[in-house]
Parts: C-alpha cells; structure tokens; sequence
C-alpha cells in the first residue's frame, strides 16, 4: 500500500469528520463520555491504515488492517448508541453510518486479498 490510494484517502476524510463531530458534541451538547469513545475509535482507523503503509512484513501489514477493521465495527457501535441516546441526528448518522460500511468493504476486501 504505497503513495495515495482510496483506503487511505477515504480514511482520512472520516477522520475528520469524526473529529467535527467530536468538537459539536462536547461544545454544543456537552457530551463528553461516548464522544470521547468516538474520537478513539474512529480516528484509530485512519491511523493504523497509515501504520499499514510501512508494516514490516504481510504479516504486519494484515494486522494493522485488521485493527483498523475492528475499530471501524467499533466506531459504528458508538455512533448507533449516540443517534439513539439523541446526541446525534439522523442525518450526521447516516452519512457516518455509510462511510463506515464503506470503510468495512474496503478493508475486508483488502484482508481477504492479502490473506489468500
């Protein structure tokens, strides 16, 4: 996984997304337990794509994906149980909602390939 590429991109773009919701929902709503939960998970998954970039091995390769994976199955957790506890709209949930099974398919298809 060398220079630019989706995954990476993609990845990067739902980071910062994360992170604005992050500011709204400490600022505005003063939200600060699961939106801290969030920001964990969900700006892990671009950061262990990077990490990918210079694994030292497949083996290495494979396993920061597969963090990144996790985190993203994680960060889908905490942005249902924040749409539905009202912290989040509807409408921010959807869009992060579909990058993040946007993400899923990516990196799932990336492990699969890698593993076989």
């Amino acid at each position: 996984m060398k220079g630019n590429n989706i995954i990476r991109e993609k990845s990067y773009s739902f980071s910062l997304k994360i992170i604005k919701i992050y500011q709204e929902l400490t600022q505005e709503k003063k939200e600060f337990i699961l939106s801290k939960q969030l920001i964990r998970s969900g700006t892990s998954i671009g950061a262990n794509i990077e990490e990918s970039t210079g694994a030292q091995s497949k083996n290495d390769f494979i396993a920061k994906l597969s963090i990144s994976y996790k985190e993203t199955w994680e960060t889908l957790y905490w942005l249902r149980l924040l749409t539905d506890s009202g912290f989040l709209n509807k409408k921010q949930s959807d869009i992060l909602i579909f990058d993040c099974e946007e993400l899923l398919k990516i990196l799932g298809a990336i492990l699969k390939t890698s593993k076989s």
